[in-house]
């Protein structure tokens, strides 16, 4: 590292001002400062604050946290590939494929939004943020395993510049980037990102499993929203198991560990949990978000169980949990400090109103199962309002306090 540490010193001079590679300069600070703890400090005047955390270490937590998810994710991808076309491999043989195809879509994601950062950042003359450290990874683990790379780039491109970038760059984004990629992806090209896609059957045309789909469980739950008599959820979920030969395939408890298509990253709940440990472990989530957002579902599947009239309303409030990317969402999504409310009393309303909405979302609209990407970025929306009634209250009640 020293070695490293000497380039840096003796071409720092040719990117500062006047320098021959001025107009390049943040592109070598934020290098600098990616290997290196940044050599500027506050200014003597003014508070100081003492904390040794900076915004690099917050996001390479928010990073570690999700590694859990991407290791499973890489697994499971080469485990549904060689589950659909009735092979049986090695754990190490699943990992290698899984890596094939997972790894180019994180360094896809990288790639173009890294290229827009430092675009926008020559233009702007502004330093290069790590903010997206997180959602270069975020993207990748929302998205099916089969997705085009060039989709990818597309839509890591499109999210960038119009979530983030436009309205001013890092900490003042609305909408949370990586669901905004999705989301451009889901109406953009809705026949790779919906559907019978989250399972990557390979390009050879290997003959599948009778029977076979890599539709999710709630896919195939909503299909049956429309015909309840003859097709209800647990005896659909009950057939397409035994048809690939596994007769606990969509058990809670399988569903829970996650080895079920699905986002490359948000399968198992368990691999989430572990994130979440991490994140309220170091202080870097909110845990009142985590918490409201499982509590607002669980309270409108129960609601819903209570008055429901299709088989879809009456299943168990806590599979809400594990079905989709509910878990996934709520824990790094949700909890986006940019996108997210600010004042404690807001977290709780903001998380409960997440929950709530993807359940009311998962039930009435069967078109789109999933639920919780659009219930977050709608709330983001409304965090703004939510934070300013909270405030606008306490000002209130200190004031009669203050005037009795």
């Amino acid at each position: 590292m020293k070695f490293i540490r000497k380039i840096f010193d003796t071409q720092k001079s040719l990117f500062q001002k006047g320098g021959k590679f001025e107009k390049g300069y943040y592109l070598f600070e934020a290098l600098e400062a990616f290997l290196f703890v940044p050599d500027h400090v506050t200014s003597k005047k003014g508070v100081q604050v003492k904390d040794a955390i900076d915004l690099k270490r917050l996001m390479m937590t928010v990073v570690i946290a999700m590694i859990p998810c991407l290791l499973f994710g890489i697994w499971n991808v080469g485990h549904q590939h060689f589950l659909a076309n009735g092979s049986s491999v090695s754990f190490l043989e699943k990992i290698i494929f899984g890596s094939k195809i997972v790894l180019p879509v994180v360094l896809v994601s990288y790639t173009a939004g890294g290229i827009v950062e430092v675009i926008f950042s020559t233009i702007r003359r502004h330093p290069i943020n790590e903010g997206f450290l997180v959602t270069g990874m975020l993207i990748p683990l929302i998205m099916p395993p089969g997705i085009p790379l060039w989709q990818v780039a597309l839509a890591t491109v499109f999210a960038i510049t119009i979530a983030k970038e436009v309205f001013g760059g890092t900490g003042m984004n609305i909408l949370n980037v990586a669901l905004t990629a999705r989301v451009f992806l889901y109406f953009g090209f809705p026949s790779d990102i919906s559907g019978d896609v989250w399972t990557y059957y390979g390009n050879d045309n290997q003959e599948l499993i009778s029977g076979y789909s890599g539709a999710t469980p709630l896919y195939l739950g909503a299909s049956t929203v429309d015909n309840v008599d003859s097709n209800s959820l647990a005896y659909l979920l009950d057939e397409y198991s035994e048809a690939i030969n596994q007769t606990e395939f969509y058990s809670f408890q399988n569903m829970f560990l996650g080895p079920i298509p699905g986002s490359i990253g948000e399968t198992s709940t368990l691999m989430c949990l572990i994130g979440a440990f991490i994140l309220i472990f170091t202080g870097v989530g909110s845990w009142r978000i985590m918490l409201s957002v499982f509590l607002g579902a669980y309270c409108m599947g129960f609601l819903f169980n209570l008055i429901g009239s299709n088989e879809f309303m009456l299943i168990p409030p806590e599979y809400h949990f594990v079905f989709g990317g509910l878990a996934f969402g709520a824990i790094f999504m949700a909890t986006d400090p940019v996108t997210a409310a600010q004042t404690e009393r807001g977290k709780w309303i903001y998380g409960f109103m997440i929950g709530l909405l993807t359940v009311v979302i998962r039930i009435f609209n069967p078109a789109y199962p999933e639920g919780i990407m659009l219930a977050i970025l709608f709330m983001n929306v409304f965090a703004p309002l939510i934070d300013f009634y909270i405030v606008k209250a306490n000002k209130k009640r200190r004031l009669k306090r203050a005037t009795v």
